[in-house]
């Protein structure tokens, strides 16, 4: 496999109401990979190859699962072998579309 964007949420249950230290601790663990990032409210969204992608998930499910009895992941990847800078290219060409069909 090549490169992928890989949009993940991952939320630890049984902690009560919050788990925003849970979610903290996994962002941090995507923070630290130094692969292409960003977060958003409902999802982190990181951007590598295949095997890089799925080690930063499986450590960010690790690093949230401390802080509950079990952990929750949802993940949805665009796997686009060949391509780099999508994170950002896929919006920007979407904001160009939008630009363009306003006029």
């Amino acid at each position: 496999m090549g490169a992928m964007l890989i949009a993940f949420s991952v939320a630890p249950s049984g902690t009560g109401d919050s788990v925003s230290q849970a979610v903290a601790a996994a962002v941090r663990v995507v923070r630290e990979s130094g692969l292409p990032q960003h977060t958003d409210a409902m999802f982190t969204t990181i951007e590598g190859e295949w095997d890089e992608c799925m080690d930063v998930v499986k450590r960010a499910c690790a690093a949230a699962g401390p802080h509950g009895e079990r952990v929750s992941l949802v993940l949805k990847a665009d796997i686009r072998p060949g391509r780099a800078g999508e994170l950002t290219g896929k919006v920007e060409r979407l904001e160009a579309a939008i630009e363009a069909s306003a006029h």
